[in-house]
């Protein structure tokens, strides 16, 4: 009788089968949730107003120079957050760019800032330098310091351009904006306010934080670079504003822009963009927009947003992916 004994290597394969698979599984399935967002905004759209979607009647060109500004703030983003890491552990380009547009797409549908599990996880999960979860957590600690900073000159702009209507929350933003800016320039000696020497635990993530968050030349490179995030988000605004009807407006640009930003950090939210979308909606009614045009504006710019966001992140984690093959057939040969 003949016995059939299983490789040693079977089982292995096996399993990495599985995780391929799993892997395969939770790319699809999130982009699945990604289509129905999407195509949720345009059953609203055609619930709220007289248009069967969003863009019905936008000039196209516009609507496309509007979606290559908004792609090109995905790229900004993610160069920006790769300077913010330390030089031994700072993750290559594409996986800081793949991991932004992993998490501006989730975020869509994600409850209670569960985006922030999807950028840790699709940043460590592609292939290069091993970054710890620590030094992930307070990259993304510094990106949201140097972030508001970088938004401070827009919103500024904003609230000196603005009425009456919406000038409150705009100094709020401006005074968070501020606040981060003062974090940054104190350093170090953050650990000596009263509030935080309270508390040990506040008092040693401060101490951690501190530790970078301060003006160098890699924050100063990200704070240009995400000046230049913020910079095109609003010229997309403009833009899609513009081809839409609306009269040519960068000041009711800045305004949507930034009260967007402020009620998507909000960390009870059902999903940034949707407060986004009820904000930059609530806020050109009050600039005198009409609900029609203000609904399909946010709608608009929640659809081209999430587009642009999975386009970055398949972009990234293509170019990533190829680096690290790439790697490793030039390794191999001189391995063996």
């Amino acid at each position: 009788m003949v016995v059939y004994s299983r490789p040693a290597d079977e089982p292995k394969r096996f399993v990495d089968v599985r995780r391929i698979f799993g892997r395969r599984g939770r790319v699809l399935g999130g982009i699945a949730l990604c289509v129905l967002s999407v195509a949720a905004c345009a059953l609203v759209g055609r619930r709220l107003t007289h248009t069967s979607w969003p863009l019905q009647g936008a000039h196209v060109p516009l609507i496309f120079a509007a979606a290559g500004a908004y792609l090109a703030s995905f790229g900004f983003r993610g160069v920006g957050w790769h300077h913010l890491f330390p030089m031994r552990q700072r993750p290559s380009r594409a996986r800081c760019v793949a991991a932004c547009g992993a998490a501006a797409a989730s975020g869509t549908v994600l409850p209670f800032r569960l985006d922030y599990v999807v950028k840790i996880s699709t940043l460590r999960r592609l292939g290069g330098v091993r970054v710890g979860f620590g030094t992930i957590a307070l990259s993304i600690m510094l990106l949201g310091l140097v972030d508001a900073v970088a938004m401070l000159p827009l919103a500024v702009s904003a609230l000196a351009t603005s009425n009456a209507l919406v000038r409150a929350p705009l100094i709020v933003v401006v005074v968070f904006c501020a606040l981060c800016l003062g974090v940054l320039a104190i350093g170090k000696r953050t650990t000596r306010l009263p509030l935080i020497g309270r508390s040990l635990r506040l008092e040693a993530l401060a101490g951690r934080l501190a530790e970078d968050a301060r003006f160098s030349r890699s924050t100063l490179t990200a704070c240009a670079f995400l000046c230049g995030c913020w910079t095109s988000r609003a010229l997309g605004s403009t833009l899609l504003l513009s081809a839409l009807g609306v009269s040519f407006s960068p000041t009711l640009a800045l305004v949507v822009l930034c009260m967007s930003a402020a009620a998507s950090i909000l960390p009870f939210t059902a999903g940034g963009a949707v407060a986004a979308i009820g904000a930059s909606a609530g806020v050109l009614v009050l600039l005198g927009v009409p609900h029609e045009t203000a609904v399909n504006f946010s709608l608009a710019s929640s659809l081209l947003l999430t587009t642009a966001a999975l386009t970055a992140g398949a972009f990234g984690a293509t170019a990533s992916l190829m680096v690290t093959f790439g790697a490793r057939r030039i390794a191999a040969p001189s391995a063996a």
